[in-house]
């Protein structure tokens, strides 16, 4: 007589609950937009939807903790002519979010931490490039301000958020549209999945596909029938894929090992309502009290409600088992660095005191000068040897300390403004 061997895995129990009623957001009319974008993007400090606009693009950005009903003249996001299509928080500025849409640009906004009057209407940077409607963002996983957009004129372009200006543009290597696009752990490579139903990897620094030919999969999952567009999540911390398809009402989740047959089926999280779109919280933002592995946002037609996944345990103690040390909100390398070629593996930060988001961190965008050209320090020449007149040499001097008092004075004021801010916040805070 054989006895059956069961694997043994800590995710083994995890399941899944739906948030009560007064932890759901509700009357938020989630766009309707035919594309197969998440439409939902979360981070430990703001929840942000992409809703129905008139007239134009808009997402809505509400405060994790402002649950209930949302006020139907609730502030928008707006300043797109067309749908939004995509939306992405910034990995390394709570407060920073971009958006792609169907008018081919794509915006990048800095969110107050108080809830402001009126939309907003002006963004940090627009970004043109793309010929066609962008529908695809994603931020570098470890270089400061640096954002990927992909368009239905299938082109790539990595922009340098911080100046406004494209990195690269991969423009010749997908034949059809792309469907996604995604970074591996330190931003070194790209894998991207086309219409021609071809996953590429990518080196987007050497401008080529690294590999393309996969024969066999090491594994195949069945999955059901629908034709529904599945949304996976994968946390690496814990080494489970989630795949949310959209229109489904369920979640399936898997766990991955090294060793065959390297996928295996932990359990299904199901609901009556199917689903439009879906968030997924950084694990930064769980609850590490509760033994929270994993924490999604679900929208519904006119409202979105969270989803936990828990793995049940007995002790209240910090499970070190269930929380490695995960990415951080701090960059490990700045644009240009990344550019000419360093790689740096995310910089961790651990979970057992729990994480506090850090305060308001503006994103500033420094546009090239031509004044900041400097000429190179030298022995001055005389005037006959230079060829220029004393009186246009005097004039650059002057136009050049002019600008040098200029910035200084726009410093003190974004300090000033700052700090201004910062007192606004600990009032707001100080009188809920």
């Amino acid at each position: 007589m054989s006895r059956r061997v069961v694997r043994q895995s800590k995710f083994r129990h995890v399941f899944g609950q739906a948030a009560k009623a007064d932890q759901t957001y509700e009357d938020i009319r989630v766009s309707k937009v035919t594309w197969d974008s998440a439409f939902c993007a979360v981070n430990p400090k703001f929840l942000a939807i992409i809703v129905e606009a008139g007239g134009g693009g808009a997402f809505i950005v509400l405060p994790l903790a402002k649950t209930g009903r949302v006020d139907k003249n609730h502030p928008l996001v707006t300043g797109h002519t067309g749908p939004v299509l995509d939306i992405d928080w910034c990995p390394h500025n709570d407060n920073v979010i971009a958006s792609a849409s169907d008018d081919t640009t794509v915006m990048v906004w800095q969110i107050p931490d108080y809830t402001p009057v009126r939309n907003i209407t002006e963004p940090v940077i627009t970004l043109e490039g793309h010929s066609k409607r962008v529908g695809i963002l994603s931020w570098h996983p470890t270089a400061r301000n640096v954002l990927l957009s992909a368009g239905g004129d299938n082109v790539i372009i990595i922009w340098n958020v911080g100046t406004g200006e494209v990195l690269l543009s991969l423009d010749d290597l997908h034949p059809d549209v792309i469907h996604s696009v995604c970074w591996n752990s330190n931003g070194s490579l790209l894998a991207t999945t086309c219409k021609d139903k071809t996953l590429r990897i990518v080196d987007p620094r050497k401008g080529r596909v690294v590999a393309n030919n996969f024969e066999e999969p090491v594994a195949l999952q069945e999955m059901d029938t629908s034709n529904g567009v599945l949304l996976p999540f994968y946390d690496p911390d814990s080494s489970i894929v989630y795949l949310c398809g959209k229109g489904d009402s369920s979640i399936r989740y898997f766990e991955i090992t090294e060793e065959p047959p390297f996928v295996h089926y932990l359990n299904t999280f199901s609901s009556k309502e199917p689903q439009r779109g879906m968030g997924f919280m950084p694990k930064r933002g769980l609850d590490v009290s509760k033994c929270e592995i994993a924490r999604f946002y679900k929208l519904h037609e006119r409202k979105c409600e969270p989803i936990v996944m828990t793995v049940p345990r007995k002790s209240d103690l910090f499970q070190d088992d269930l929380y490695p040390d995960t990415p951080g909100p701090e960059p490990a390398l700045e644009a240009d660095e990344w550019l000419s070629g360093q790689d740096a593996e995310p910089v961790l930060i651990s979970l057992k005191d729990g994480y506090v988001p850090p305060k308001h961190r503006e994103l500033r965008v420094t546009k090239s000068n031509i004044l900041d050209v400097r000429p190179p320090a030298g022995p001055r020449r005389s005037q006959s040897a230079s060829g220029a007149p004393l009186s246009q040499q005097h004039t650059l001097e002057t136009l050049l300390e002019e600008v040098k008092a200029l910035r200084e004075r726009v410093q003190a004021q974004d300090e000033r403004i700052t700090a201004l801010e910062n007192m606004l916040c600990e009032l707001v805070d100080g009188t809920d």
